[in-house]
C-alpha cells in the first residue's frame, strides 16, 4: 500500500489527523472529514479544522443527513464517537439506540460501513471514554458487546486497549478506550495467530504500547457475545450480562468470530515522561499573553476552599440533613508530573475544584492558557487560535479532544504493517 485513504468522523478540531500525519503524512491521506455539534449554533470545532486544513477540508453537516454515496471510499475510517446509549432492543418506536438522539452516532458508523459493502474501510481506528467497557449500569459491558458484534457481523477482527496517555510518557493523565479493527481478509489479519499472542506480543497495541507479559499459568478466557444464531444484536441488547455483575471486558482484548478475549494489564514504559511543567509558558515569554489567567489575590482563598477537603452538613429541599464530604486536591497542581485530565470546563474563570491552577516562574498562581492545554493534548501550538473562538471555547475544544500522541503511536505501527 503506497498510501492509506482515510475518512475522519466526529473530527473535532482534527486530533486524529494531527496524530496520523505526524506518523506519516505521505502515507495517511485524509480524503473526507465530518464534524457537527448539534448543541451549538456556531460550529467552532469545524471552524478550527478548516482554519488549519483549508477551506472545504471538512463537511460541517449532521452525519445523519449525509448519504453514504457522498462519502468517498476509503482504506481506513477513524473517529472519536460519543459514549451514549447503544441499545437495539425493542421496536423502533421505543429504541433509544436506533432512532433516539442518544446512541445514534454509533449507528451512523455502522450504517456507513454496512452500506459501503465490499468497498468499506478495511481498517478502523476509534476512540471513546474508558467507561465504554462498563456501561450501562444495568447490564455492565452490554454497549461494548453490541459494538463488537456489529463489527463481527461486518467481518472485522477487533482489538482494544484502555490507555492512560501518561503511562506511556505523554503529558496528561487521560484514560480512553481505543479500538483497532481490520477485515479478516486484510494484510494485518493474515498475521493473526492466537488471542494470547496478539494481546501480549504481536497485536497493534502490543507493539505500540507494550504491556507486562502474563504470569506463568495465566490463561485468557473467551466470552461469547451472543448464543443466538440470528438476531444477535437484539439478543445482546436484551440479555447480555443481565445478572448485573461486573463487565466481562478487561482493559486489553481482542475479538474474533464473535468471541471476546481480554485481560487486565500493566503498562511497560522506560522512556522520558513529559511533565506539566514542560508544557507551560514562562511568565515573561512572548508573544503569549497570559496576564488574564493570573488569579487575583482576593480570590485565592476561594480557590483554596474548592480544592480543599470538606465535611459539611447540608440540607435537602425536603429538610433531610446529610454530610457532604470530598478529599483534598493538590493546590497548586504539581509541575513535576503529568497533568490531571483536561475537562471541558477548564476555560472558566471562576474558582472550581477541577480546573488546573499552577504557580509559574513569576511565583504567582494562574489558570492554564489555551496553548498549554493544546500542548497537554500534544497538538501544535495555537492549533485552536482564531478570530471568533474565545479562550474559554478553546479550552472546551481541548477538553473534548484526544491526546494526539496516542494516535501517532498507533499510526506508526500501522505504517509498518501496511507500507
Amino acid at each position: 500500500m503506497k498510501e492509506c485513504r482515510v475518512i475522519e468522523l466526529f473530527a473535532g478540531v482534527g486530533g486524529f489527523r494531527v496524530g496520523l500525519e505526524r506518523a506519516d503524512a505521505d502515507f495517511f491521506k485524509i480524503v473526507w472529514a465530518n464534524q457537527w455539534e448539534p448543541a451549538t449554533k456556531i460550529q467552532h470545532a469545524a471552524m478550527v479544522y478548516e482554519k488549519n486544513y483549508g477551506v472545504g477540508s471538512i463537511c460541517n453537516l449532521d452525519i445523519n443527513t449525509v448519504t453514504v454515496d457522498e462519502i468517498p471510499d476509503s482504506d481506513m475510517l477513524v473517529g472519536g464517537f460519543p459514549c451514549q446509549d447503544y441499545s437495539v432492543a425493542s421496536t423502533l418506536s421505543r429504541s433509544k439506540g436506533i432512532e433516539g438522539k442518544k446512541g445514534i452516532l454509533w449507528w451512523s458508523i455502522y450504517n456507513i460501513l454496512k452500506c459501503k459493502g465490499n468497498k468499506r474501510a478495511s481498517i478502523l481506528l476509534l476512540e471513546n471514554v474508558d467507561r465504554l467497557l462498563l456501561s450501562p449500569a444495568s447490564q455492565r459491558g452490554r454497549d461494548f458487546a453490541i459494538i463488537l458484534e456489529c463489527l463481527n457481523e461486518l467481518g472485522y477482527i477487533v482489538e482494544w486497549r484502555v490507555i492512560n496517555a501518561a503511562d506511556y510518557g505523554m503529558p496528561q493523565k487521560r484514560r480512553r478506550t481505543y479500538i483497532v479493527a481490520f477485515q479478516k481478509d486484510s494484510k494485518i489479519s493474515k498475521k493473526f495467530s492466537s488471542p494470547e499472542k496478539w494481546i501480549y506480543e504481536s497485536g497493534v497495541f502490543a507493539k505500540a504500547f507494550p504491556l507486562a507479559q502474563p504470569q506463568v499459568g495465566q490463561k485468557i478466557g473467551g466470552i461469547a457475545l451472543s448464543l443466538e444464531k440470528e438476531n444477535r444484536l437484539v439478543d445482546i441488547s436484551i440479555n447480555f450480562n443481565g445478572k448485573r455483575g461486573n463487565s466481562p471486558f478487561e482493559k486489553a482484548g481482542v475479538m474474533i468470530d464473535g468471541i471476546a478475549y481480554s485481560v487486565d494489564y500493566t503498562p511497560v514504559y522506560d522512556g522520558h515522561s513529559t511533565t506539566l511543567g514542560e508544557c507551560i509558558v514562562k511568565g515573561c515569554q512572548k508573544p503569549y499573553d497570559i496576564d488574564s489567567f493570573y488569579i487575583a489575590d482576593k480570590d485565592i482563598e476561594k480557590w483554596r476552599y474548592f480544592k480543599g477537603a470538606k465535611r459539611e452538613e447540608r440540607t435537602k429541599a425536603n429538610g433531610f440533613k446529610y454530610f457532604y464530604t470530598e478529599g483534598a486536591m493538590a493546590f497548586p497542581d504539581s509541575l513535576e508530573s503529568p497533568s490531571r485530565t483536561i475537562i471541558t470546563s477548564e476555560g472558566g474563570v471562576g474558582p472550581d475544584r477541577c480546573r488546573h491552577v499552577i504557580k509559574d516562574d513569576t511565583g504567582r498562581l494562574r489558570r492554564l492558557a489555551p496553548i498549554e492545554l493544546e500542548r497537554l493534548n500534544m497538538f501544535p501550538d495555537n492549533h485552536t487560535e482564531m478570530d471568533g473562538v474565545s479562550n474559554a471555547k478553546r479550552a472546551f475544544l481541548m477538553g473534548n479532544a484526544l491526546v494526539c500522541g496516542i494516535v501517532t503511536k498507533i499510526g506508526e505501527e500501522l505504517v509498518k504493517r501496511l507500507k
